[in-house]
C-alpha cells in the first residue's frame, strides 16, 4: 500500500514538472523571437549613430549591457531545457528503485514463513531452574530435536559443553556427575552460542567474527563462516564478552552483532544454518549502549535493556524485519522483578519460552504472545 501511495505521489509531481517545462519552452521560444526582433531594431539604430556619438554614447552603452543581460538570459533557459534529459533519467531511477525494493520485499516474504504472524505481549511469570553460581554462562534446549535434553555451557571462554538427560538430572545438586561432557576442538567466546538439530553454533575464541558449526553426537566441526562486519566491538554495552550472539526463532538461525559503522546500532544477519550462508542483512534502529542481551521471535528483533550496576531488566527497542508491526507504539516490557542482570535470554521456538542466565541463575521465562497488527 505505501509503495503503490508512494508511485502516485511520484506520478503527479512529474505530470506537474512535465507541464511546467513545457510552458517554460513556450516562453523561451517567445523570448528568442522578441529578442530577434529588439537585436534588428537595436542594429538599425546603431547603424546612424556615427553622426550622434557624443549624444546617444550612454544609450548604446546600456543597449549593449541589456543585449549582455538577455544573451545569458537566453543561456540560461537554454541549460534548464536541456536538464529535461536528466529529470527523466531522474523519474526512471527513481522507479527503478521503488520497483527493486518491492522485489526485494517480494523475495524476503518468500524466503521468511510469512505466516509467523505473533509478536511478543508480555513476559508472565519465571522460574529459576538451578544456580550454578557461575557469572556468565549459556543453557538450552534444542528446539530443533524431540529429546529433553539440557546443554550446559558455562564461562564466557570455555570448550565443554555439558550434557544431561532431561531437566531433572540438570536440577540434582551434584548434576556435574551425571553429564556428558563434550570437548570442543576451539573453545568458544561470549555467552551468544546456540544449539539446533544436533549442532552447536559458536563464536570461535581468538578469531574476529568466525562462526564454528559443530556436531555434537560426532564431535567434529561440520561447516564454519565469516560473518562479515561482525566482531570488532561487543554487541552489547553491559555484556562485553558477547561480540556475536547467536539466535533461533521459527525462521531458523539469526546472528545479532554491532558495527562501529553503524554507531552502535544492532545489526541482524539471517544465516542458513545448512550451508552457513548469508541469506540477508539488516540494520536496525536499536543501540546497544545500555542493552544486556537480545532475542528472535517470528521475525521480530527485542533487545532487553538495564542499567549498568543492575535493576529490572525490559525490552525497549523492537525491530520487525517485514514491518507488519509499528513498533513505535509499542509499550516498554518489563521482566519480572529480579535484580542483577542477564548475559544470555535465548528463545525457544518449540516451547515458546525464554532460556535466560542471570546472575549465576538458570531462568525460564514464560510468555505472552499476540498476533501482530
Amino acid at each position: 500500500m505505501q509503495d503503490a501511495a508512494l508511485m502516485n505521489y511520484l506520478d503527479r509531481r512529474f505530470l506537474s514538472l512535465e507541464k511546467r517545462l513545457e510552458k517554460c519552452n513556450q516562453d523561451i521560444l517567445d523570448y528568442v523571437e522578441e529578442f530577434r526582433d529588439f537585436s534588428k531594431m537595436a542594429l538599425s539604430r546603431l547603424a546612424g549613430l556615427n553622426t550622434h556619438k557624443a549624444e546617444v554614447k550612454s544609450e548604446v552603452e546600456n543597449l549593449l549591457a541589456r543585449v549582455e543581460q538577455a544573451q545569458r538570459d537566453i543561456d540560461y533557459f537554454g541549460s534548464v531545457r536541456d536538464s529535461n534529459t536528466c529529470i527523466g533519467v531522474h523519474e526512471d531511477l527513481v522507479k527503478q528503485q521503488l520497483s527493486e525494493a518491492a522485489e526485494e520485499k517480494k523475495k524476503l516474504k518468500s524466503m521468511l514463513n510469512a505466516s509467523c504472524d505473533q509478536m511478543l505481549a508480555g513476559i508472565k511469570s519465571l522460574k529459576i531452574v538451578k544456580k550454578t553460581e557461575d557469572k556468565h554462562g549459556s543453557w538450552m534446549k534444542d528446539p530443533g530435536k524431540k529429546h529433553a535434553k539440557i546443554y550446559l555451557l558455562n564461562g564466557s571462554v570455555n570448550n565443554v559443553i555439558l550434557e544431561f538427560a532431561n531437566i531433572m538430572t540438570f536440577m540434582e545438586s551434584n548434576h556435574t556427575l551425571k553429564a556428558r561432557r563434550v570437548p570442543l576442538p576451539f573453545p568458544w567466546e561470549g555467552t551468544g552460542h546456540i544449539i539446533y538439530q544436533g549442532f552447536l553454533f559458536y563464536h570461535r575464541y581468538g578469531s574476529l567474527n568466525e562462526i564454528i558449526k559443530f556436531n555434537i553426537q560426532r564431535r567434529n566441526i561440520t561447516d564454519q563462516m565469516l560473518l562479515p562486519g561482525a566482531g570488532r566491538i561487543p554487541v552489547y554495552q553491559l555484556s562485553p564478552s558477547t561480540k556475536i550472539d547467536l539466535a533461533i526463532d521459527e525462521q531458523g538461525l539469526w546472528a545479532i552483532h554491532a558495527e562501529p559503522e553503524t554507531e552502535g546500532n544492532i545489526v541482524i544477519t539471517k544465516i542458513n544454518h545448512k550451508t552457513m550462508a548469508v541469506e540477508h542483512t539488516w540494520d536496525t534502529s536499536c543501540n546497544s549502549k545500555g542493552a544486556e542481551a537480545a532475542f528472535m521471535i517470528c521475525n521480530t528483533l527485542y533487545v532487553v535493556y538495564n542499567f549498568p550496576s543492575g535493576g529490572t531488566s525490559r525490552i525497549r527497542c523492537v525491530y520487525d524485519i517485514l514491518e507488519t508491526v509499528n513498533t513505535h507504539e509499542i509499550p516498554v516490557l518489563h521482566f519480572p522483578k529480579l535484580q542483577g542482570s542477564h548475559c544470555t535470554i535465548h528463545y525457544n521456538p518449540k516451547e515458546k519460552q525464554l532460556f535466560a542466565w542471570r546472575d549465576g541463575s538458570q531462568i525460564i521465562y514464560k510468555i505472552h504472545t499476540r498476533q501482530k497488527v
